[in-house]
């Protein structure tokens, strides 16, 4: 099984990408994570994206580079900042980029990154709005990480700290155990169509 992190903050250098490289390091670490073939960290803005108007055909240079490791990953865990209470427009544009050839039936771990205390609406407006139609599953275990500067760090500081990186083992844990679960899905579709799947293309 292949693990795609995704981090899309529009800056370089960012927490988001701290806490994105966080999760392969531990992941090829943590005997609670294993389990995948490959671990691979995509950080958006350092592809030149364009701002999707809808034709399949001007997704830039750089989208078959994302589209092939976003077809070939197992499970997809997805970080945001919180920019005035709203997920990345990097992370938005990513989602209507991609098809549900390429992620259906595939679970992500959504994660949210604040450096206050906030960090809930990002979660929210994912999962309102924007896995309809790529029919990606996001799993009930959701990450908020706030105050992100002071977590996550090369050196571990402190009880919370501690507490936060035990829960997010538990998280990749558990989005591992979803992906082994969804695979026969994604299997069974590739092999034989349900009849409807096309009229019902578009989710409700």
């Amino acid at each position: 099984m292949k693990l795609l992190i995704i981090s899309t903050s529009q800056r370089p250098d960012s927490q988001s990408a701290k806490v994105g490289r966080y999760i392969a390091e531990s992941s090829f670490s943590s005997p609670h994570a294993m389990g995948y073939a490959s671990i691979h960290h995509l950080e958006l803005c350092q592809f030149n994206l364009p701002f999707w108007d809808g034709e399949e055909g001007n997704k830039g240079e750089h989208w078959p580079e994302i589209e092939q490791s976003v077809d070939e990953a197992d499970a997809l865990v997805l970080i945001t900042p919180e920019w005035g209470g709203m997920a990345s427009p990097l992370l938005k544009n990513f989602l209507l980029m991609c098809t549900r050839e390429e992620t259906a039936h595939k679970p992500a771990l959504l994660i949210s990154v604040s450096s206050g205390i906030g960090g809930t609406y990002p979660i929210v407006e994912v999962k309102m709005n924007a896995l309809k139609n790529n029919k990606l599953v996001p799993i009930p275990d959701h990450l908020i990480i706030r105050n992100v500067s002071n977590v996550l760090n090369a050196v571990s500081e402190g009880a919370r700290d501690i507490a936060l990186r035990e829960r997010v083992q538990y998280s990749l844990y558990m989005l591992h155990q979803y992906a082994q679960a969804l695979a026969p899905i994604r299997q069974q579709h590739a092999g034989q169509a349900y009849p409807k799947q096309q009229e019902y293309c578009y989710g409700m």
